[in-house]
């Protein structure tokens, strides 16, 4: 499959979306994002700046398997990562706000529009 570009991250955010398309994928990167960023907190607060490494440790470490093993898919951070990191924020704040469905249904439409490789 070729490398997708974007002229924009408002282009990106539906892709982004799409790569995150079942929501087992999604909440496993919303629990790994937020233990990490527990844990650097945590780390942080004792003075410890080592925990700065539990985020993108524990961030990355749950969600890319999830990729492969839920989505059978390559994390979009691979091909854009800062774009990626911007959508995963993005993202975990909709799902915080209780507009998971939203993102289901922006995936949902992404991927009926596009042709199959």
């Amino acid at each position: 499959m070729t490398q997708r570009t974007f002229d924009s991250f408002e282009d990106f955010w539906p892709y982004y979306v799409a790569m995150h398309s079942r929501a087992a994928t999604r909440w496993v990167h919303l629990t790994g994002t937020l233990t990490g960023l527990a844990v650097t907190a945590y780390g942080l607060a004792l003075g410890r700046k080592r925990y700065l490494a539990a985020l993108p440790l524990i961030g990355y470490g749950t969600a890319w398997p999830a990729h492969f093993l839920i989505e059978k898919n390559n994390p979009a951070s691979f091909g854009h990562p800062g774009w990626s990191l911007r959508g995963d924020a993005k993202m975990i704040a909709t799902m915080l706000a209780g507009r998971d469905a939203e993102l289901a249904d922006l995936a949902a439409k992404w991927l009926a529009e596009q042709p199959r490789d």
